[in-house]
């Protein structure tokens, strides 16, 4: 039993066809993309949780707001990536909570997020919802459009991870 308990805990999952979609309400329009490229690692023994995104593969309802997404705001020729590392530092009934680096637009802020964790010995499902205020992405917004994208947006992710055999 202790055997089996220990083997249990040096479980690595990974997965790499997370989903990773953002909206922003605005008064003049609403905008929303998804990602379903993303990648993640969990390692069950250290609790460490990393994610990881290429920028230029959210898709947009309409191709301009995609062009304008890459070029204008999120720079993605510059900053192709996003990042988050961290760790799970608490389950209690699936909910969790979660504490690490995000990287977006080459900016790293130390957040926390609360979401869903569901684990068994095959695999772990992760979902979660939170928002990001693009000031701290150091994200510039130009006055001619500001009725047209929020100053915060809201972030869903989803992503089924399996163990590494």
């Amino acid at each position: 039993f202790v055997f089996f308990s220990i083997q249990l805990n040096a479980q690595k999952f990974m997965g790499k066809n997370g989903e990773i979609s953002f909206f922003s309400e605005a008064p003049m329009e609403d905008i929303s993309a998804v990602n379903k490229k993303v990648s993640a690692v969990f390692d069950a023994s250290t609790n460490d949780l990393v994610f990881q995104l290429k920028i230029s593969d959210f898709i947009f309802p309409k191709a301009l707001m995609q062009e304008h997404f890459n070029e204008n705001y999120l720079e993605s020729d510059i900053y192709p990536n996003s990042t988050f590392s961290g760790k799970v530092i608490e389950i209690q009934n699936s909910k969790t909570t979660v504490q690490g680096n995000l990287t977006i637009h080459g900016k790293t802020n130390n957040i926390n997020v609360d979401g869903v964790m569901k684990q068994d010995a095959e695999s772990v499902f992760i979902s979660a919802v939170f928002s990001v205020k693009l000031e701290d992405y150091n994200i510039r917004i130009p006055k001619i459009v500001m009725y047209k994208i929020a100053e915060e947006i809201d972030i869903k992710v989803n992503i089924e991870l399996k163990q590494i055999k």
